[in-house]
């Protein structure tokens, strides 16, 4: 396997590109299966879709954050590049850590095993249910073989087939939507009921975890910053693939959740995961259910896809540093990070074979909202202490209110779900003196 030495990464990606890793990284699995789970808790569809506003402004003041630190840091690697840049190596240690064992392999898996959902939900019945759940688990791992293969063999070829899920993806999402309001049987008065039983509204702490769910399901506004080493003017590309990413999806979420209530009772729809197959069920009938659940499946393709791609790179800058496992850094023929791919791929299929969907994105999200926090702080830190090569729009006003809410959501999910939320901490602790053995290690390696 050649080295990094002898290969490196190169600057492939333009603007169109970039925007479709970021759309193809946010509308993943989380868009298609939380909306039932957070009505569930929420009891009120009007408070889901004010939520999912409120997560969009969220996911644009975090994008317009990350867009000065992508111009400003256009490196592999993200969080890791801003954090170890802007604070210190272990810092940035810690985010690339988490993003290894939480951050990019538990979303693969979560989306893989959500793509097994839609595809099982168009098989006939009959099987018995550890048929089915067996059956769940080998078309996830098959899923991610076939892309770990794929992006494996070069970025040029897995950009291609990356553009065109993307693309594929938004065609068929706004085919649902305007088939669903222009034919379907569904109605506005669905906004009007709540959860039978639901006499008081949800609390503070409820509202806390579902704005954590969903922040899960933004996640990937701040995808383009992770292939900076491969961008072509990144100064440029990079903050618009950014902002305009983000508007974009955050339009085609507020779409599709009006869309599952206008079809759906909120009876109905609470705690339903494979809600976009129930919505067409609900606005169609049957055979239209299972075919949008087919495309449903589609769509996840492409959000496997893109965290295929961007994910190895943290890794292979953190090697390339010395602060991670040094055969991540190691580049193959096709000038990508090919162990790094593996390794990630190898990981998520651990997942998939040890947990449920709930499990996994419960300390997900819990995780990926901790690090870019710390990020956006370094925001104002290289205003005072370096200046900026690009300056955003809405500074201070968007990184502060990116930084308000990201915690008051942290604080208010961790009262709710202490157990799910501490294992995240925990995962954090536990790569403190993973780092120090790992430098111990390159400066010994160094030496000799």
């Amino acid at each position: 396997m050649p080295s990094g030495n002898r290969f490196g990464l190169k600057k492939e990606l333009g603007y169109f590109s970039l925007t479709n890793i970021v759309v193809g990284d946010m509308i993943g699995a989380g868009i298609f299966t939380t909306s039932g789970l957070l009505l569930a808790q929420l009891h009120d569809p009007k408070l889901l879709l004010i939520l999912w506003c409120i997560g969009g402004l969220v996911a644009l003041c975090g994008a317009l954050s990350y867009s000065e630190l992508g111009a400003n840091f256009p490196r592999a690697g993200g969080d890791y590049a801003f954090l170890s840049e802007l604070f210190s190596p272990l810092a940035g240690f810690l985010t690339g850590w988490v993003s290894f064992l939480v951050g990019f392999s538990a979303p693969v898996a979560a989306s893989s095993l959500a793509f097994s959902e839609y595809v099982m939900r168009t098989m006939p019945g009959g099987a018995g249910p550890e048929q089915i759940e067996l059956s769940k688990k080998a078309i996830a791992i098959g899923i991610i073989l076939v892309f770990t293969l794929i992006h494996y063999f070069g970025l040029r070829s897995g950009s291609r087939v990356q553009n065109l899920l993307t693309l594929l993806k938004v065609g068929l999402i706004l085919v649902l939507v305007v088939t669903g309001f222009l034919f379907g049987e569904g109605s506005f008065e669905h906004f009007r009921v709540q959860l039978s039983g639901a006499a008081e509204k949800a609390d503070l702490k409820s509202i806390g975890l579902a704005l954590m769910w969903i922040m899960f399901a933004y996640s990937g506004w701040n995808a383009s910053t992770y292939v900076g080493s491969e961008v072509m003017n990144p100064v440029k590309n990079i903050p618009r693939s950014l902002i305009t990413g983000t508007l974009f999806v955050t339009l085609i979420y507020v779409l599709l959740n009006t869309l599952y209530i206008y079809a759906v009772p909120a009876e109905e729809m609470k705690n339903v995961i494979s809600i976009g197959g129930l919505t067409a069920n609900n606005l169609f009938n049957r055979s239209l259910d299972q075919f949008f659940s087919i495309f449903i499946a589609v769509i996840l393709l492409s959000a496997i896809s893109v965290l295929i791609i961007i994910g190895p790179r943290v890794y292979y800058a953190m090697a390339t540093s010395g602060h991670f496992f040094q055969v991540a850094k190691r580049i193959n023929r096709s000038n990508v990070p090919g162990i790094s791919i593996l390794m990630q791929s190898g990981l998520a299929i651990i997942f998939v074979l040890s947990g449920t969907f709930a499990q996994i994105i419960t300390v997900l999200s819990f995780s990926l909202g901790i690090f870019p926090i710390l990020a956006v702080l370094g925001i104002f830190k290289l205003r005072m202490k370096r200046g900026s090569v690009r300056k955003m729009t809405g500074y201070p006003f968007a990184p502060g209110l990116f930084i308000l809410f990201s915690i008051v959501i942290l604080v208010l999910a961790f009262l709710e779900r202490p157990a799910e939320s501490s294992i995240a901490i925990g995962v954090i602790l536990v790569g403190i003196p993973v780092y120090y053995l790992l430098k111990r290690n390159h400066q010994r390696n160094t030496r000799a």
